[in-house]
């Protein structure tokens, strides 16, 4: 019953459902985890612990005693790890994500199939003609043990998503004249335009602005979205739906995951009346209300980003 060495590291060892006492004990001494299937078998059952086995992927090291192992795998604590969504990715790049985090491609496309989440709200949010997750889903961290199917991560990001689009947030969107998907599409644009927080208001506005004026939103990231989106590299000029350098009013679908803070400044846009802003090299936004200024300003402060999208 004592530990099998003094080394401290770490292996996972999975116990499938339906695995007997013996066959769990074996597999532990297979593994040099346990000293003595049959002392394991012995303990378990005076015990009267069978039946409190749990299934699942625990971390076990050669340093614990038998009677150690014996409880963790009774109580079921399994070994996990977190698996992010981050803000600002595609859909694309969440899929990319997955995998690499050890699911299976096949897995994954059948997670991020829309038709079986048709019981959520937050579905009901796009229209019947968009047939994507792009910008639905709700950046935060997800525990994930060897037995996890992907599909319950996006069904969790899915229903936070609905949680944080609260009653007072679409009434706030519809103050802007903004549906909620609409709310997502522009919050999706100024998460991707704006790195810094606190500069998100005043960009809303701009967009806002804009969308009432019936001028293009001229924004840079769509253009590439929509260049990416029909498998080409980013480009200003390829003419998509979502290039509004080229169209006026808001893309089809949003562009990537959002976060509290771009989804806040589109319901809560700042009280200003800029009409343009440019991202400086610093990663400060410059604002301004007239082209000239505008031009002024992307000549002071943005020379490698300007130069990079264009």
């Amino acid at each position: 019953m004592r530990p099998v060495s003094t080394d401290q590291s770490t292996q996972l060892f999975t116990v499938k459902p339906g695995s007997t006492v013996k066959q769990i004990a074996g597999d532990l001494q297979t593994n040099h985890l346990i000293r003595s299937a049959w002392a394991m078998d012995l303990y378990v059952h005076s015990k009267e612990l069978g039946e409190k086995l749990q299934a699942g992927t625990y971390a076990f090291s050669p340093s614990e005693g038998t009677a150690q192992i014996i409880t963790k795998l009774t109580k079921g604590k399994v070994s996990t790890r977190l698996i992010t969504i981050l803000p600002g990715r595609r859909v694309d790049q969440i899929r990319a994500d997955l995998i690499n985090e050890g699911f299976t491609p096949s897995a994954v496309d059948k997670a991020l199939d829309t038709s079986q989440y048709n019981d959520l709200p937050v579905l009901t949010y796009k229209p019947a003609t968009v047939n994507t997750l792009e910008g639905l889903l709700w950046p935060d961290s997800f525990q994930k043990d060897s037995s996890t199917d992907p599909a319950l991560i996006i069904r969790e990001s899915l229903s936070e998503t609905a949680t944080q689009m609260t009653a007072d947030t679409q009434a706030a969107l519809a103050a802007q004249g903004l549906s909620p998907y609409q709310g997502l599409i522009l919050a999706s644009i100024v998460e991707q335009e704006v790195s810094k927080a606190g500069d998100r208001t005043q960009a809303a506005q701009v967009f806002l602005a804009r969308i009432k004026a019936g001028m293009p939103l001229g924004s840079d990231v769509t253009a590439n979205y929509g260049a990416i989106a029909a498998g080409h590299k980013p480009s200003l000029t390829y003419d998509s739906p979502y290039n509004t350098l080229l169209h006026t009013g808001l893309p089809p679908s949003p562009i990537s995951t959002i976060s509290t803070s771009s989804l806040q400044a589109v319901a809560h846009p700042a009280s200003t009346n800029w009409l343009y802003f440019v991202a400086g090299d610093d990663g400060t936004t410059y604002f301004s209300t007239n082209l000239q200024d505008h031009q002024a300003l992307a000549q002071k402060y943005c020379h490698k980003l300007c130069s990079a999208t264009n």
